[in-house]
């Protein structure tokens, strides 16, 4: 058998990584689909959640409408369709309560090290348990690491000159201090991306300024915190057949408009910037503060709901600067141009550290292995890795899209090898022509920073990652399981009794 209690190391036929929506929504998915395999979640922190439970930031919201971010199972039935971080977290702890999947989770069980053994069909986990990291062993028949994309320790934190000098309080995003009060207070937000564009509009309610200092603009698009035809069809339809339909049409709507803005990039710049200039007026730099330098969809939209950043701005309360930091003073920034920026608080909300699988050391019948040298299988496979599956969500739309499918592919995984009698399945690269290509195609310069930490896409399927929900669900949900995956290891022969 494999947590060591005694002598014996608890087994079970699935062990899932992280408590988060990819968590969860692989608990239900478990229960729903291979109703007979066992299965727990390990969560290194304590309380579910993930990036919901994690991220306390003020203004913490999602930049994904929640009928796509939400559950095709569990639906959504807030009238906001942008929903706050507290929100969101009550959803997936009553997803979790609802359906007994929070019975299957074990907090403060952080995963190190994965080793597969082809012999035993197995997958022995090593995990630090609790505040002393006590070491314990699961075993596995299927891995599924649903830890999200990012360090949970860190995030970029690149060094400022004179940072020692100052004498305010420098705050870091991910790690936002329960006691600080920035009520009347000069806050400079460093960065322009989607955590930036959340806090200034939420800072500057209270504080005496607040300043989004950027090197580079984002594209930013205003859209209504509540979707109007969702709110609409709940009144005359069931909840569930309301929330499928607004599912089905904000993922229509975004892949359409996804689509026409990498078609027609120029059009799309206009469009976009054109929306930024109705919000603010015809004399505010639009060319300077909110033009960026690349196409499009280059890197994903910034979204501010009911248009709260650009309301900030008019209001006086919230001003952006495009410049570069020389050094930080005694007192606040000063910028290339020579300018100052005075401040109390500064936020560097300079992104996310990625990280693939949380770090885990995998090995493969003895031997070390590193993913990221490997070739991505339908997004959420590895080349030559035996059962193990990996939820990685998209970038142009919501993650739980994605994370769904995966999740509903495993199970057709799972089904396939007891069907056959087999009990493992490892992606084979066998077509001579599979070229190997960067993992996403994304300017953004978190992506940019790590993507020798992940593995290669492949030029053709399955090993291209579409980034396109209808292909995805096509090829997921209904097409071959045999398509580059290589089905062995037999069950061994029962002895007679």
């Amino acid at each position: 058998m494999s947590v060591i209690r005694g002598d014996i190391m608890e087994h079970f036929d699935v062990v899932v990584v992280g408590a988060g929506i990819s968590g969860i929504g692989a608990g239900y998915h478990l229960q729903t689909l291979s109703p007979d395999r066992s299965y727990v979640i390990l969560e290194g922190r304590e309380d579910l959640g993930g990036t919901w439970d994690l991220f306390r930031y003020p203004g913490i919201r999602s930049d994904s409408d929640m009928y796509t971010l939400g559950y095709g199972f569990k639906p959504w039935t807030d009238a906001k369709a942008i929903a706050d971080g507290p929100a969101i977290l009550s959803y997936l702890r009553e997803t979790a309560r609802e359906n007994g999947i929070d019975r299957h989770i074990r907090y403060g069980h952080r995963v190190i090290a994965a080793a597969w053994s082809s012999e035993d069909a197995v997958w022995t986990v090593t995990v630090e348990r609790g505040a002393e990291c006590e070491r314990v062993e699961f075993t596995c028949a299927f891995l599924f690491m649903c830890s999200g994309y990012y360090d949970y320790a860190k995030g970029h934190a690149p060094e400022f000159p004179g940072a020692e000098d100052f004498a305010g309080r420098i705050v870091q995003p991910q790690f936002w201090p329960e006691d600080l009060d920035y009520t009347g207070k000069r806050v400079v937000v460093i960065g322009s991306g989607a955590t930036a564009v959340t806090l200034v509009p939420a800072m500057a309610k209270t504080a005496q300024h607040v300043t989004m200092l950027q090197r580079s603009p984002t594209y930013i698009v205003a859209r209504p915190s509540q979707d109007a035809i969702a709110n609409g069809l709940r009144r005359w339809l069931p909840a569930k057949a309301a929330y499928g339909l607004t599912r089905w049409k904000n993922v229509l709507l975004g892949q359409f408009f996804f689509g026409r803005m990498r078609k027609h990039p120029d059009k799309a710049k206009a469009r976009l910037l054109g929306w930024v200039r109705d919000h603010l007026g015809p004399d505010y730099d639009v060319d300077r503060h909110f033009t960026p330098r690349y196409n499009p969809w280059d890197q994903r939209l910034c979204l501010v709901p009911d248009a709260d950043l650009f309301a900030a701005i008019k209001a006086g309360d919230a001003s952006v600067v495009t410049d570069t930091i020389e050094t930080f003073t005694k007192d606040g920034i000063r910028l290339s141009s020579g300018q100052e920026l005075p401040a109390d608080i500064i936020v560097t909300a300079t992104g996310l550290e990625l990280q693939l699988m949380s770090g885990v050391a995998f090995s493969v019948d003895g031997n070390t292995i590193d993913p990221a040298k490997s070739l991505g299988y339908k997004g959420m496979m590895f080349s030559d890795i035996p059962n193990l599956a990996s939820s990685f969500g998209y970038t142009n739309a919501s993650w739980t899209l994605k994370a769904d499918l995966t999740c509903a592919y495993v199970c057709r995984l799972l089904n396939t090898m007891r069907a056959r009698g087999l009990r493992q399945a490892t992606p084979r690269v066998t077509d001579p022509e599979v070229q190997p290509e960067d993992f996403l195609d994304f300017s953004s310069g978190y992506v940019q920073r790590a993507l020798e930490k992940f593995p290669k896409q492949g030029s053709k399927a399955p090993w291209k990652l579409h980034q396109n929900y209808l292909k995805d669900l096509l090829a997921l949900r209904y097409g071959s399981v045999d398509d580059g995956m290589e089905f062995s290891n037999p069950e061994p022969a029962r002895k007679a009794a």
